[in-house]
């Protein structure tokens, strides 16, 4: 028996807003085929979407090493990673100042992974900003906005950056 049955059992839990659910079912369906990389890779989606980043990462990476050449799992491990990096350094910095270095390099690492990560522009441009150096600040959130000019998050800080430039 393959694991089909499983992952359409899954696709029908998500379409229900079951995630919880779908990730029983992706998790048979690689009991049932253990080296099929999609279903790794699927599961690590839904990990993803559940916010159990630990879980979507171990996957990924399974994914990857099944399939060493497939440029969609690596891209996803990537921003998997980025994720990763985020967090840790929004815990540096609210652990407040003598952690925002760390902080900012963990932030420019999530960048390099993920260019596309507005949350890590933004909150590399709060970290600017809490070291007063609010030209950065400005900097890094206006590429946010060039990525994603209707994010109004990203706009109100650009402003508020913009205005403390002046003082």
């Amino acid at each position: 028996m393959n694991g089909e049955t499983q992952i359409q059992k899954a696709y029908e839990s998500i379409l229900g807003h079951d995630f919880e659910k779908a990730i029983e079912w992706f998790e048979k369906a690689i009991a049932e085929e253990p080296n099929n990389a999609a279903y790794h890779y699927k599961l690590s989606i839904t990990f993803a979407r559940s916010n159990k980043l630990f879980k979507a990462i171990e996957h990924a990476s399974k994914a990857l090493e099944l399939v060493k050449d497939n440029e969609v799992y690596r891209y996803h491990l990537q921003v998997l990673h980025a994720r990763e990096l985020v967090e840790q350094a929004q815990k540096q910095l609210s652990a407040q100042s003598e952690h925002a270095e760390r902080a900012i390099f963990l932030l420019k690492e999530a960048i390099t992974l993920d260019p596309l990560a507005i949350e890590a522009y933004l909150i590399l441009g709060e970290a600017f900003a809490f070291r007063k150096d609010y030209g950065r600040a400005y900097q890094t959130v206006m590429e946010a906005v060039r990525l994603e000019p209707h994010h109004e998050i990203a706009k109100q800080h650009a402003a508020l950056y913009q205005q403390k430039m002046k003082l």
